[in-house]
């Protein structure tokens, strides 16, 4: 498993040399208050293996098992409620950045919003702060979630989201909908093939009980000659190393113009870090070409 130090190089937001830090509630209503409360931020979910990064405001956040939509101009964050142990806001005495990161029990940084404006950075002073350890003194609330056995788009998103799609993987063989290994290599072609042709595409990244999405046309692709992936999706920028990269996975199920294919990225531990598919409402033409090529995609 990728340990702490691999998950803070990649992010690169996760510096430790804070000169001042407070605790506030990590625990829905009142992150989701807090997250809402900025203007401008740049916000960073992902790990070793894939990354996702946009700058703007926060739609409200949503917890695993409630409704999510991905909106034009802002910033889709889903967590678990379970696995976000502690919520910091913290100054770098070096650079005096100041930003809320969200941390699990192990301490990683599984999501951090970077605060650009002195107004927002003046405006974290009034989130409700907590004593050491209070995070966890209630169990957190946490909204029934479909089996993902026999669920939609979003009940597989939810499954991934719980402990990195591991326990999905391995059970795997009990999916009812439709799914296959497909080759890795065709990652980035199917990201050139899609901004080539102007087709809109949706992309979400996880960290541990954190997911950041996002969905819009590709401007831009880009490959190192070390095996990393980058596209400008929309407002979002997302980059993936490919090097990392296991198994990719064809899996289609139901959304909102019905059986719709996701393109599942997981990492050397079985985990997903990164999922290309549609969200929510698309032109059906949009959806049409997509299953195409979805369709196309040669078997691993």
């Amino acid at each position: 498993m990728a340990n702490h130090d691999s998950w803070c190089s990649f992010e690169g937001c996760c510096g430790r040399r804070d000169g001042t830090a407070r605790l506030i509630d990590a625990r829905m209503p009142e992150l989701a208050r807090c997250l809402t409360l900025f203007q401008y931020v740049q916000a960073v979910t992902g790990g070793p293996v894939a990354r996702i990064d946009q700058a703007g405001s926060y739609a409200v956040p949503s917890l695993r098992g409630e409704a999510f939509a991905v909106r034009p101009g802002s910033i889709a964050l889903r967590i678990d409620g379970a696995g976000v142990d502690t919520a910091v806001v913290a100054r770098d005495e070096d650079t005096g950045s100041v930003a809320l990161r969200l941390l699990d029990a192990e301490g990683r940084t599984v999501h951090q919003g970077r605060l650009l404006s002195e107004g927002d950075r003046l405006l974290s002073g009034l989130a409700s702060t907590v004593d050491a350890g209070a995070s966890a003194a209630g169990p957190p609330v946490v909204p029934d979630v479909p089996e993902w056995e026999n669920g939609d788009q979003l009940a597989q998103l939810d499954a991934v989201l719980a402990d990195g799609g591991a326990a999905r993987r391995e059970a795997f063989h009990r999916y009812r909908g439709e799914h296959r290994p497909i080759e890795v290599d065709v990652v980035p072609a199917v990201l050139d093939h899609v901004c080539s042709v102007g087709l809109p595409i949706g992309v979400a990244v996880f960290a541990p009980a954190a997911m950041q999405a996002c969905g819009g046309r590709v401007h831009v692709t880009d490959r190192t000659v070390g095996g990393r992936v980058f596209a400008a999706v929309a407002e979002s920028s997302v980059e993936i190393d490919l090097a990392g990269v296991r198994a990719c996975h064809l899996v289609r199920s139901t959304a909102a113009h019905g059986p719709t294919s996701a393109l599942e990225l997981d990492d050397e531990d079985g985990r997903c870090v990164a999922v290309i598919t549609q969200f929510g409402m698309v032109g059906e033409d949009v959806h049409a070409a997509w299953e195409h090529l979805a369709a196309s995609l040669p078997d691993a």
